[in-house]
């Protein structure tokens, strides 16, 4: 749909390099690949591809008129103070706050909950350019030391180092090479748990992020503090499972450590521990010999998950999902381990998203209702229910308690809540949500807005969830420009919380954001995720495909003014809707999306991913994957599609597909091919061609998969794509 009259002449495309030799055999079936060039970040040629298509879409923005007003309102909503729960270490808290502009969040500390609270570590000071971010922190048992860990550029790559916090001060500890790792220190203070990759062949002046590689040989070490990474200790290891990851938590009565061990995205883990009591000579004694920890295999089977709850000596508490796909929590005596019990059996309807043991007796248990949260004290020991919380509609950001912790403090937001930090007192008769700090937004009005949850039907009848949060009393008109966003995979459940961005959108552009709860998903437990996974992967796409035209049919929009957006997982959602329904969409927005669904897992993590799309490698697999992988079903609408007699009298919608330079989780290259490809195959390989909507690419320097990015680039990346939108969509500034 869309004219030239959005964009006011004709785009000259750069002309990308086809290479017609490259053709893959899959179980008998020829594919070319022509972009396979694409794949290198290093090379010069895909140097330049990126600089061109980046003067492209800036020409494409320039002309975007609401760019600059979404820049300064952002910029000027987003400059107020923002914390999370603070966390208790001895007689000392911990939080993190941003102060509103400040370009990564600053972790302060301070002695109880009434002392002044003093800058622990500005990550800030670490680089001119704000790219260098706290990605994690753990502070010791004494609260004298903290160990924290760093990310440049957005990469999943960190390095952790040591400060003692009484001064300030750095130790000399430096651990590098760590990826997809917990910090957790033993009880002794003497150092802590960590997990890292071997150190790449071409030494350590890669610039990490960048590289495509695969990730295997995930180890878990031990450091001791003060000493040099070439001493940590070999805790686990499994050449023979070189896709495995491994992470390892001490207990909070600092008797065990617990080994996760995963090797896919799917809910499930193995669990091993170790007693560090019963080692004659303790982990020093490792100092002095080779050979791993002496783990014991509790769970060595990946077919449910098992998250540790709390533990009285050997007797623990679990999360599992096992003959429960709503999940339950379960009891076992490590003296006896066949011998399960059930504290807090399956809900019917309702899914059990965490529990944390505090307060001694007492847990906090949290359930998800038709995507809404419910919050619970029950006893630890036998799972009954004291207490209901009362909370809004929307998200538990985040929980600070221990088991020692009769306070507890619960982060909670919604689409019109900007954030709450709940005090709870456990030990309270009727504990009540007491609020210790609100976030408050300048010129934000909640009661501007109004907030709706539908079910609509999908193809096949499912009743799918949604929320639409719109200004006050619209007209349901099919008048407003619509926002709708979606994910679909890897059991994530998507619910209501707070983004300054989408308030104005809905504020000043009049959109209509809509988030669908589509499955593949978790929302409704392990049912709701495997329904559209694998081989039913396309059940996702059918689900977001309804949710539009139910969208349409109710009044809230019309096609030439809905925009889809989606990132990750739901930057393929967003591909492979807009190759099967391109008629029904006024604007696209793939971010940092999976695009090559043949080769996503020959880089970096992508062969955790094989859970989830199944694998090109299989014939079985194969044959789904070509029928909705992006890069290899760009057809043009116009022309019959083959086995069928019927073209579309429509173009691709306006789309702008996001990637970023150091995204070392989805590589940009995905991103590119399809770009080139989309490019290609609707605009430069033809004379006149009908696509006259726009087919761009904005492409960030130092940033990755989405966290640890700067406030300005969030500000700068969030005003091109949406005045992007609002070019193509026709939407107009409100004052």
């Amino acid at each position: 749909m869309g004219s030239l009259s959005v964009i006011d002449e004709p785009l000259q495309y750069p002309v990308a390099r086809r290479d017609d030799s490259v053709v893959d055999d899959y179980h008998g079936i020829q594919i070319p690949d022509p972009y396979r060039w694409l794949e290198d970040p290093d090379a010069d040629e895909v140097k330049d591809f990126v600089q061109k298509q980046v003067k492209l879409t800036e020409s494409v923005l320039e002309k975007c008129e609401v760019r600059e007003k979404l820049r300064e309102k952002m910029t000027e909503l987003l400059d107020h103070p923002r914390f999370n729960a603070p966390m208790k270490r001895g007689n000392r808290y911990f939080y993190t706050q941003n102060s509103g502009l400040q370009a990564q969040n600053v972790l302060y500390v301070q002695d109880g909950l009434d002392g002044e609270a003093e800058v622990l570590l500005d990550p800030n000071s670490l680089s001119e350019d704000g790219t260098v971010s706290l990605s994690t922190f753990s502070v010791s048992e004494d609260a004298k030391y903290l160990a924290y860990a760093l990310s440049s550029s957005g990469s999943d790559w960190q390095k952790i180092q040591v400060m003692r916090i009484e001064d300030k001060k750095d130790e000399s500890d430096t651990l590098s090479w760590v990826k997809f790792s917990y910090i957790s220190w033993t009880h002794d203070n003497k150092g802590f748990f960590y997990s890292r990759y071997p150190a790449p062949k071409e030494g350590e002046n890669i610039d990490a992020g960048t590289e495509t590689d695969s990730n295997l040989y995930h180890e878990l070490y031990y450091h001791f503090l003060g000493t040099n990474q070439s001493e940590d200790i070999l805790c686990w290891r499994d050449p023979d499972n070189p896709k495995y990851r491994f992470y390892g938590s001490v207990t909070e009565d600092g008797q065990y450590v617990l080994l996760n061990i995963v090797e896919t995205c799917d809910p499930v883990n193995k669990l091993y521990y170790c007693d560090m009591s019963a080692l004659p000579e303790g982990l020093d004694g490792y100092r002095k010999r080779t050979g791993l920890l002496p783990f014991v295999k509790l769970i060595d089977g990946f077919d449910a998950e098992y998250r540790a709850i709390a533990n009285d000596e050997t007797v623990f508490t679990f999360l599992t999902n096992k003959d429960a796909p709503k999940y339950k929590l379960v009891r076992v005596d490590l003296k006896e381990p066949r011998s399960w019990s059930d504290v807090v059996p399956e809900a019917e309807k309702d899914v059990l998203v965490w529990a944390r043991a505090a307060n001694g007796s007492q847990m906090i248990v949290s359930y998800l209702s038709d995507v809404k949260y419910i919050l619970q004290i029950r006893d630890l020991n036998t799972g009954f229910m004291q207490h209901q919380l009362p909370i809004d509609i929307g998200t538990i950001l985040g929980l600070s308690a221990r088991r020692n912790d009769s306070n507890v403090f619960i982060h909670f937001s919604s689409f019109l809540t900007p954030g709450i930090i709940y005090q709870c007192n456990l030990e309270a008769e009727v504990p009540n949500m007491k609020i210790f700090r609100e976030i408050s937004v300048p010129g934000f009005y909640r009661s501007g807005f109004n907030v709706d949850q539908v079910f609509y039907p999908s193809k096949d009848g499912a009743k799918i969830p949604m929320f639409i949060v719109s200004r006050k009393d619209i007209a349901v008109d099919g008048s407003h420009p619509c926002l709708l966003y979606g994910y679909g995979g890897f059991n994530v459940s998507l619910t209501p919380f707070f983004s300054v961005i989408r308030t104005i959108l809905t504020r000043h552009l009049g959109v209509v954001f809509c988030l669908a709860n589509i499955r593949g998903g978790g929302e409704y437990g392990k049912e709701w995720h495997e329904a559209a996974k694998l081989a039913k992967k396309q059940t996702c796409f059918d689900d977001f495909i309804s949710a539009a035209e139910y969208l349409i049919s109710a009044g809230y929009t019309q096609t030439k003014k809905l925009c889809i957006e989606g990132g990750s997982n739901g930057g393929l959602l967003i591909g492979a809707c807009i190759n099967q329904r391109p008629d029904l969409f006024g604007c696209a927005l793939p971010l940092v999306g999976v695009m090559d669904m043949l080769r996503f897992h020959k880089f970096t993590i992508g062969h955790t991913w094989t859970s989830e799309f199944g694998c090109s490698e299989e014939e079985e697999d194969f044959q789904w994957l070509i029928k909705y992988s992006p890069l290899h079903n760009v057809t043009r609408p116009w022309e019959a599609r083959p086995g069928s007699d019927q073209s579309c009298q429509c173009q691709y919608p306006p789309t702008m597909l996001l990637t970023a330079d150091h995204d070392d989780r989805v590589v940009p290259l995905h991103t590119l091919k399809l770009l080139a490809t989309m490019q290609y195959v609707l605009c430069t390989s033809l004379e006149n061609s009908p696509q006259t909507n726009p087919i761009v690419g904005r492409i960030e320097c130092k940033a990755g998969h989405g966290a640890g990015r700067p406030t300005q680039k969030i500000i700068e990346e969030a005003a091109d794509r949406y005045s992007f939108m609002a070019k193509m969509l026709g939407a107009s500034w409100i004052e």
